[in-house]
């Protein structure tokens, strides 16, 4: 399997994300296309390319390099490496309308969590206050047990590129944030 070796940075990712999220409220389709161009300009320079996949009423952007793909637009699939790949939840059973009072507040118990308890924390409090933002559209404190495991098990693993140290710590990382929001940790 071929690997591009490219790296997305996370602001570049977050920006395309909002853009994205922009795009799909904008409810003038003129509006909407200039957002995905800008999302498009910001992503090819670095090399990558974005598409929204829909799952059972669940929206995934997908941010991927440009070369997977051959002169006419579909994807190789001998180019395909996953790791290449980043995938951000867009939607969630959460509130949508509230998505970025909601960001800023996820935003904010991580800034705490690092400013706390150094960035081996702080890191993981990043990711999982995007994952509660962007996958469930809710506060960081309101996750369940459940919901929790699955970013653990699945979102933290996949997205986060967690070093061995972050994965080893990832209990009291998670407990450090609920802190950070006053609230107790889901068992």
């Amino acid at each position: 399997m071929h690997s591009t070796m490219l790296d997305l940075p996370d602001d570049t990712v977050e920006e395309a994300e909002r853009l994205t999220r922009l795009a799909r409220r904008a409810t003038d389709e003129d509006e909407a296309s200039v957002y995905r161009e800008e999302r498009a300009t910001l992503l090819g320079e670095h090399g990558y390319v974005a598409r929204e996949r829909e799952d059972d009423g669940h929206v995934t952007l997908v941010c991927y390099p440009e070369s997977w793909l051959d002169d006419s637009g579909t994807i190789r699939m001998d180019a395909v490496d996953p790791t290449d790949a980043v995938e951000r939840p867009l939607g969630g059973p959460g509130d949508p309308e509230r998505w970025d009072d909601v960001a800023e507040h996820n935003r904010e118990i991580a800034r705490r969590v690092h400013e706390a308890h150094g960035s081996l924390h702080g890191e993981t409090a990043t990711a999982l206050a995007a994952f509660a933002s962007n996958h469930y559209a809710k506060a960081v404190e309101e996750l369940t047990a459940e919901e929790l495991a699955e970013f653990r098990e699945d979102y933290f693993v996949r997205n986060a590129w967690p070093s061995a140290d972050q994965r080893d710590a990832v209990t009291e990382s998670l407990r450090y944030a609920f802190e950070a929001a006053g609230k107790e940790l889901p068992t």
